[in-house]
């Protein structure tokens, strides 16, 4: 049976009942189930053996964003997030995207680089010359290091040599290693076959090798969406849907020409990718470093998407960026919950994860538009907001609820109007 990714009524559920529907549509085992049902979920001598100097563990909320339709697959999409309105705005314009089919997608291979830096050449043109003419032997040298990704299809695929004759400390000269690395990230596969490499790059160039390291910009590993909104789907009580496109298409030109507006729009994008990579285990700081470089690679940091009125008068929206994410290794074996969400998932591939990934953003991307272009950002934010305000003020169980209506219907959402209310309540 197909998986269907709406969630009707899920907010007026209690955790335990949504786990519940979660775990079945997944298939959870009853351990599995139980890790979510319960906190501390990673053994502390798991996160020991993670990182460095642990002395316990950070939890955030662990959601489940729902209505996505991706390529015509319905997909739950696991989020870890602690911001209110992330989980809620990406799911309801998934739900508005399933109106036209959902988001449409596409991606390149999974091709990472390293950089091997070379200084000490007087003849840096010569240099990549023959490095140029030591591609098969650095090639060989690559592969020989990873027989299990070699075997998986992947491996070094080519070089590229870049020149930079004239910097502060003198000549420079870098080879970038292309490298499949199929479901892998791939940091630990390029870091390790441009450690090897750098030896035969010394002894054809006569120059001294410095850093060998990936690169974050993964250029050539990208991954796309695109969705369309009709105008009456975007009609609301207090604007007609011809406005709320033209004030989407306003708001995104803002960003595409204005560095200070695409800082905020960007990461607006980021709220709604940055929560799958952590749920799934993958290398949020990777994937935003990529995102930011990627999005000055005209000369101008700009939007990373783009917003357009058909000739239909339909909005539609498309998104495409660096996407380096993995099945395997890292976080994503040893964190027993980032194994769940890739369940939850139900995908196959490192270019299907990214896929979704950058269609939650480009989801995420649309909440905040809409939002801005009508009522403005503050309304529905501040309202999910309030029950953060709320708990803070010491607000428990059925309080909260009370005390964020008072708070919402007031348009005063704060902690010490908070504990005000429920002072009154607790008194009654």
């Amino acid at each position: 049976m197909a998986l269907d990714s709406r969630l009707p009524n899920f907010r007026a559920l209690t955790p335990a009942q949504r786990l519940d529907h979660i775990a079945e549509t997944a298939g959870f085992t009853a351990p599995e189930k139980a890790q979510l049902a319960q906190p501390g979920a990673l053994p502390l001598e798991t996160a020991d053996g993670m990182i460095e100097n642990v002395i316990g563990t950070f939890e955030l909320p662990f959601a489940v964003a729902g209505n996505f339709t991706v390529n015509g697959r319905d997909v739950l999409v696991p989020m870890v997030v602690e911001e209110p309105s992330v989980v809620a705005a990406a799911s309801f314009m998934a739900k508005l995207a399933r109106e036209s089919g959902g988001f449409q997608t596409s991606s390149t291979g999974p091709i990472m680089r390293a950089q091997v830096q070379l200084i000490d050449v007087s003849d840096p043109y010569g240099a990549r010359q023959a490095i140029l003419q030591a591609r098969e032997e650095i090639l060989r040298i690559a592969n020989s290091r990873d027989k299990v990704l070699i075997g998986l299809g992947g491996g070094c695929r080519d070089i590229e040599v870049h020149v930079f004759p004239d910097t502060k400390r003198g000549p420079m000269v870098v080879t970038h290693l292309i490298v499949d690395v199929r479901d892998a990230m791939g940091a630990n596969t390029v870091n390790t076959m441009a450690e090897a490499v750098a030896g035969h790059i010394e002894s054809v160039t006569g120059g001294k090798v410095r850093l060998r390291i990936l690169s974050n910009l993964a250029d050539l590993r990208l991954a796309r969406a695109r969705a369309r909104f009709s105008p009456e789907v975007l009609t609301t009580k207090a604007y007609s849907g011809e406005d709320v496109i033209n004030g989407i298409v306003d708001a995104y030109e803002f960003a595409a020409v204005d560095p200070y507006r695409a800082a905020t729009h960007n990461k607006g994008i980021m709220n709604g990718i940055d929560p799958v990579i952590v749920a799934t285990g993958n290398d949020w700081r990777a994937v935003e470093a990529g995102a930011h470089a990627y999005a000055c690679r005209s000369g101008q940091y700009t939007s990373l998407t783009t917003w357009e009125i058909a000739n239909n008068g339909d909005l539609v929206g498309s998104i495409e960026m660096p996407m380096p994410v993995g099945l395997v290794g890292g976080a994503t074996k040893t964190h027993p919950l980032a194994r769940l969400a890739l369940k939850i998932l139900d995908i196959k591939s490192a270019q299907e994860l990214a896929e979704v990934v950058v269609a939650v953003g480009l989801a995420q991307n649309m909440g905040a538009l809409r939002a801005l272009s009508t009522e403005g950002i503050q309304r529905g934010h501040m309202a999910l907001h309030a029950r953060n305000i709320a708990l803070s003020a010491g607000a428990t169980g059925a309080d909260v609820d009370w005390v964020v209506k008072r708070m919402v219907a007031a348009g005063d959402v704060r902690t010490e109007v908070a504990a005000q209310y429920l002072a009154e309540r607790q008194a009654s």
